[in-house]
């Protein structure tokens, strides 16, 4: 038994729905398939819930491209008398009703229960289609079989009730082909609930680890992992063969090929995960498993986050940041649910570098500043070099001006003001 992921590149278009349905025919069965939200559709949905929660604008055409958008892949795919346009009449209905209510004094909770759409959209669309393709196959609401708290936009699993849920409906009498969606849940009060921006791979991983699967496989617009951003970074390496350890070590400093916690849960049974384009199927990817613990890339691993902001705090009166200043900084950015992906102290200062969100990072800032004096640079890249050699940290970092610089035994952080237009680098 499988478990196949598919990525919003890979769902983007008619074309690449046809290529998905070709995979599909050809995987081994019972197989259980997992979809994100076509293309940019969360981006998008992002866009409408930030002006919907915020700004109370008219969203009205960024609704209809969305909607335009579904209807023309459908029309390619579909003909005009099918019945999945009546499916997604009523999607786009219940998106419209769920948009037409007052928002919340809770922004996480109004994005949880409009961003869902993207993917039980996109799943209707394929599930339809590979019916229509002769595949028959069951279409399961993901947030019936995992079950999280009610920590809205990043859940955390109740992984004993998840097991028995996606056990007893997902026990292949009926099919030997499930689809579902990614990224998404809900609390055992069925209220809506999100895994994290790309969590999808971390919902396949989770009904892999329920079902003991052989080999879950994560489908991408990339033949497997790289030892830098190919779009990025000219002469990137693909791995052909990472531990699990080292995998997740990546994906901590923020690697976006695989979810961070994607790996845990697949280790705990060793089920090894194949990371696989799915424009060129027959290339072998990379594979993650327990037989490479002792397996580390040969060159170096250079992962970039974007849009970060670097905060620095310091006493007012300019007494010494102490552990239990600390304890209260860490308390603040976990309320805020922020994270810490790279940290600095001194004897008067203590400085970290986290992801910009719009939603939380300035009422987080505002509350520092309720007890600490604050600094901050916004539109920050930190770059994280794992396995690192001079060679490599002097092209990374020439012309850019660095705020934050941090080494240790295996990796090397820069925090840094782009100075200019990033071009393709040269490794």
């Amino acid at each position: 038994m499988e478990v196949y992921k598919f990525g919003g590149a890979s769902v983007k278009d008619a074309q690449n729905i046809r290529q998905l349905a070709e995979i599909v025919k050809q995987a081994p069965r019972p197989l259980v398939i997992v979809v994100s939200a076509m293309g940019k559709t969360t981006n998008a949905l992002e866009k409408i819930i930030d002006a919907y929660f915020f700004h109370n604008k008219d969203f009205s055409q960024q609704l209809q491209k969305i909607k335009n958008y579904h209807s023309e892949i459908a029309q390619e795919l579909f003909p005009d008398s099918h019945s999945v346009f009546n499916y997604l009449e009523r999607l786009f209905l219940r998106l419209e009703n769920e948009l037409s209510r007052p928002p919340s004094m809770n922004y996480d909770f109004d994005y949880d229960r409009i961003i869902v759409f993207g993917e039980l959209i996109s799943t209707t669309i394929i599930s339809q289609y590979l019916n229509l393709q002769g595949q028959n196959n069951l279409w399961i609401d993901a947030r019936e079989i995992i079950k999280t708290d009610n920590n809205h936009r990043e859940g955390n699993v109740d992984w004993q009730l998840t097991e028995t849920l996606i056990r007893k409906q997902l026990d292949f009498s009926n099919t030997d082909l499930y689809v579902t969606q990614g990224f998404i849940a809900s609390d055992r009060n069925n209220q809506s609930i999100s895994l994290g921006r790309e969590g999808s791979d971390f919902s396949a991983a989770i009904i892999a680890s329920a079902l003991s699967a052989d080999k879950l496989t994560v489908w991408k617009d990339v033949d497997g992992i790289y030892s830098a951003d190919p779009k990025r970074f000219s002469q990137a390496q693909k791995i052909n063969n990472l531990s699990y350890r080292e995998t997740i070590e990546l994906a901590f400093y923020g690697a976006k090929v695989i979810h961070p916690k994607t790996l845990k849960p697949l280790k705990d049974k060793n089920i090894p995960l194949y990371v696989k384009s799915f424009v060129n199927p027959q290339q072998p990817g990379t594979v993650i498993h327990s037989f490479a613990e002792d397996l580390s890339p040969k060159v170096p691993v250079i992962i970039v986050k974007d849009s970060q902001i670097l905060i620095s705090l310091a006493m007012r009166d300019a007494s010494f940041i102490t552990e239990k200043e600390i304890e209260k900084i860490f308390a603040i950015i976990n309320r805020h649910k922020s994270k810490n992906n790279v940290m600095q102290r001194s004897a008067l200062s203590f400085s970290f570098c986290t992801d910009y969100d719009h939603a939380h990072t300035p009422a987080m800032i505002e509350e520092l500043k309720n007890h600490f004096t604050v600094k901050y640079n916004t539109d920050l890249t930190l770059y994280t070099i794992r396995h690192y050699t001079r060679e490599v940290i002097e092209k990374i970092t020439a012309g850019k001006e660095i705020l934050l610089h941090q080494q240790s035994r295996h990796n090397v952080y820069f925090v840094v003001k782009e100075t200019t237009e990033v071009p393709q680098t040269s490794l």
